[in-house]
């Protein structure tokens, strides 16, 4: 029987701890490589981490793993604390959680394709909210957070997820087969 989805207990304390360690410091480690024209988005594989923890943990976890790991990987890098972007990421990782109830074996066919519509939903919302926060924090214009902010922060998010998120749920199939679980 499956766990509540809203459940935060201790395990899910070590997995959002765990989560949010990873991907700010994969973030942090990818910070580098940012999109030219575009503001302050980098290309982050590390984005993988909040939506596989959402599906695999939960809302909560997927929320803290976003919101925290991005703060850890910003502070990191230098970038400061820009929470809506902050709130942004725990998004994605909150509604790739809501997923949750859809999973049964995450290697199954069924269980990746709904994964896959995740990272889209989610990366939609959480990039769109981040976005949409940049027309009253720095003044820009609906067209300008558009183009500058969302399609590539929504775009290098949608294919960093859509190829890393399946791998990570079949390596924890594995695992948790392994495990007797």
């Amino acid at each position: 029987m499956k766990k509540g989805l809203w459940k935060f207990g201790t395990r899910e304390v070590v997995y959002s701890a765990i989560g949010a360690a990873l991907y700010g410091l994969l973030a942090f480690a990818t910070n580098f490589l940012q999109l030219p024209a575009a503001g302050n988005v980098a290309i982050r594989p590390a984005v993988a981490i909040p939506m596989f923890f959402g599906i695999a943990f939960g809302p909560v976890v997927g929320f803290i793993t976003g919101f925290l790991g991005n703060i850890i990987g910003d502070l990191l890098s230098g970038y400061g604390f820009w929470v809506w972007w902050d709130l942004g990421n725990g998004l994605i990782g909150l509604v790739m959680g809501l997923f949750l109830p859809l999973m049964s074996n995450y290697k199954a066919f069924k269980d990746i394709i709904f994964a896959e519509i995740g990272v889209v939903v989610s990366s939609a919302i959480g990039m769109g909210l981040a976005s949409i926060s940049e027309m009253w924090v720095s003044g820009l214009d609906f067209a300008a957070a558009f183009t500058a902010n969302f399609l590539p922060a929504f775009i290098t998010d949608v294919v960093m997820g859509l190829i890393l998120v399946p791998i990570l749920m079949v390596a924890y199939s594995a695992v948790i087969s392994r495990s007797g679980r």
